[in-house]
């Protein structure tokens, strides 16, 4: 099995004639080729990852996403057509699961890995990114190592690809943050993850922590933070702009707004849950941003996830969407092999301009 088998319909007619792929009308004239493929890779540090990856905080989640037990028949579904298909990154975190379910995804993930039935080779490439909380439990360096260890054994992996520090603690326990900076030099050192990572950093916090693991021979090689069309303020583009200075990859979580960006939702369609009082303040002011998506994708024959999931990749960005059916997973793969214009970029970043509602950053991203 590899990436030529199970492949959804959906995702090879996002590589036809009527979209990116221009057939020659003469023998002269050359092939056009998109410039992503689902097998092509992209650097994190020593890692070689897909251009997207999927999130998994869904996969345990009881009260934002909804999830139940009964769900991981298809989640396993979903997890081998994304492999298939070249998707080889996908985050998780510890404490990703809720009540009696906490660490669920990461079981589930590392159950999925080890089930797969493709070639051994493509399993071997799988990249595992998970996300330690700061738990103010956790003190030291040696609590910090313990946790990767834990993680280690609900996956039932030898090496986790890209160890994170979920937030920082800078705003409210700056001694204990130094700690968990230690831990993942220890971590690193001990080889327990190939690569290091951080979550919601801002600006300063993310170079100072760059600079402090330089000095301890420790490359920061990601940087994840909340990034899309609904995220794209003056700390967000910062970000962006340190990362690509210092060498670090830049990883996109909630590329899609927690669903606002996908399109299906209006003011008076609301999703279920805690997410409709979030989607209520926002979505009236945005439809300058959905009117152009939706323009954008009829004219490529895309959707308006794709597009959106697209601008990430246009940014440089790895976008991480969640997923938890094998429709959405055959969605976000038509977001590969194509890439927006400078044109629709701009009309893109304009839109959102003009949209008076932003994205709620996360309350652990420090400045």
């Amino acid at each position: 099995m590899g990436f030529f088998t199970s492949t959804p319909t959906a995702y090879f007619n996002s590589f036809s004639p009527l979209n990116e792929i221009s057939l020659p009308s003469s023998p002269f004239k050359p092939l056009k080729l998109p410039p992503y493929w689902p097998w092509q890779k992209v650097k994190i540090g020593p890692l070689s990852v897909s251009p997207m990856g999927f999130g998994t905080w869904a996969w345990g989640n009881q009260l934002l996403w909804g999830y139940q037990e009964s769900m991981d028949t298809e989640l396993q579904q979903t997890f081998n057509l994304a492999v298939d298909n070249g998707i080889n990154l996908f985050d998780t975190a510890d404490s990703y699961g809720t009540g009696r379910l906490n660490g669920q995804s990461e079981k589930l993930l590392g159950k999925f890995i080890r089930e797969y039935q493709g070639q051994k080779r493509v399993q071997n490439e799988i990249v595992i990114a998970t996300k330690f909380a700061a738990y103010p439990w956790r003190l030291t360096p040696g609590q910090f190592v313990n946790a990767c260890k834990a993680s280690l054994d609900r996956m039932q992996i030898e090496q986790i690809g890209i160890g994170q520090l979920h937030w920082s603690t800078a705003n409210y326990a700056p001694l204990q943050e130094l700690a968990l900076w230690d831990g993942l030099v220890a971590m690193y050192e001990k080889g327990l993850v190939q690569a290091v990572g951080v979550s919601n950093y801002g600006p300063k916090q993310l170079v100072k922590i760059y600079e402090y693991l330089k000095d301890r021979g420790v490359p920061l090689c990601s940087a994840q933070v909340q990034f899309s069309l609904l995220s794209m303020g003056q700390d967000q583009l910062e970000i962006k702009n340190i990362c690509d200075s210092l060498g670090i990859r830049l990883i996109a979580y909630s590329p899609l707004g927690l669903g606002m960006l996908t399109g299906k939702y209006t003011p008076s369609k609301l999703p279920r849950g805690p997410r409709a009082f979030l989607f209520r303040q926002i979505l009236p002011g945005l439809e300058p941003l959905l009117s152009s998506l939706r323009e954008i994708a009829q004219k490529r024959r895309k959707t308006v996830p794709q597009v959106a999931i697209n601008w990430c990749i246009c940014m440089g960005a790895i976008p991480i969407p969640g997923v938890k059916t094998i429709k959405q997973a055959e969605e976000n793969l038509g977001a590969l092999g194509w890439q927006l214009s400078s044109g629709e970029l701009l009309q893109l970043e304009n839109a959102a301009l003009e949209s008076p509602q932003r994205m709620i950053q996360n309350i652990f991203q420090t400045r």
